[in-house]
């Protein structure tokens, strides 16, 4: 088991509040407002931490740069993917 899937079964074992706590504290590291492809929409959204709620909905369509590898929480998380906006959380696109 590797880092992530660690850091995912805590959070999975984790009552709601404590996993909301959890989410708002990695929103406030999380670079995605300073990535090129976040655009006006998401930022009106407020639209962060893809990495772990999944792709935009609907803003982000276009590949415009890309800076998870430096994000802390990609550290943190030991994340191995990226374009989490486009392409959808790092659970998602292990297939799980």
């Amino acid at each position: 088991m590797d880092k992530y899937e660690q850091n995912l079964q805590k959070m999975i074992k984790m009552g709601e509040e404590e996993r909301m706590k959890a989410i708002e504290t990695k929103k406030e590291i999380c670079v995605c407002g300073g990535c090129p492809s976040y655009n006006d929409c998401a930022r009106e959204k407020k639209e962060l931490l893809y990495c772990a709620l999944g792709k935009s909905a609907t803003c982000i369509t276009d590949e415009a740069g890309c800076i998870c590898p430096n994000c802390p929480v990609t550290e943190q998380m030991g994340l191995t993917h990226d374009y989490f906006c486009t392409k959808g959380s790092e659970r998602e696109q292990r297939g799980m």
